[in-house]
């Protein structure tokens, strides 16, 4: 059993840092009118792999505290859409795979815009537009990683039973 937990907790790391480097190379258009976090992608490795729910929004808190958090609203606000982000995506993966997009664009657009419209005194329908508009692109990737994902599982359990 402690091999497991360690196991999930090294991947658990390897994700944080995956999301911080992603939004590190990205920060450049990761942060403007349209916020293309392609990081916001890897949310949806929840969908197969649950345990990195929490471990998600660790990165985006880290991601938002290094890299252009506009302070503590946005920076632990960040942490709990990315939570919940990804735990939408693993709820709706049950429904169907190309589910997994709708939390990935819905979820930052309809949360983030309300602290944003606190901070940066900009209407929250803009806001709201701006930033689905810039998670269409995470969306699309969101989808194909999972099916990455599970076509590499379905490997595995069929080189099991050979």
């Amino acid at each position: 059993m402690k091999k497991k937990n360690s196991h999930k907790i090294a991947i658990s790391g390897m994700i944080i840092a995956l999301y911080v480097a992603v939004m590190f190379f990205s920060q450049s258009f990761s942060f403007g009118q349209f916020q293309i976090r392609i990081a916001t992608s890897l949310y949806s490795i929840a969908a197969v792999y649950p345990f990195l729910i929490i471990p998600l929004g660790i990165a985006n808190l880290l991601s938002n505290l290094l890299f252009g958090g506009l302070g503590l609203l946005d920076i632990f606000g960040g942490f709990f859409v990315g939570i919940l982000t990804a735990y939408a995506c693993f709820k709706f993966r049950k429904l169907s795979i190309y589910l997994v997009a709708i939390p990935i664009v819905l979820i930052p657009s309809l949360l983030v815009s309300l602290w944003l419209n606190f901070i940066l005194n900009v209407p929250y329908q803009v806001l709201l537009i701006s930033i689905g508009i810039g998670q269409i692109i995470p969306s699309i990737f969101g989808v194909f990683l999972v099916m990455f994902l599970e076509k590499i599982q379905l490997g595995k359990k069929s080189n099991i039973n050979e």
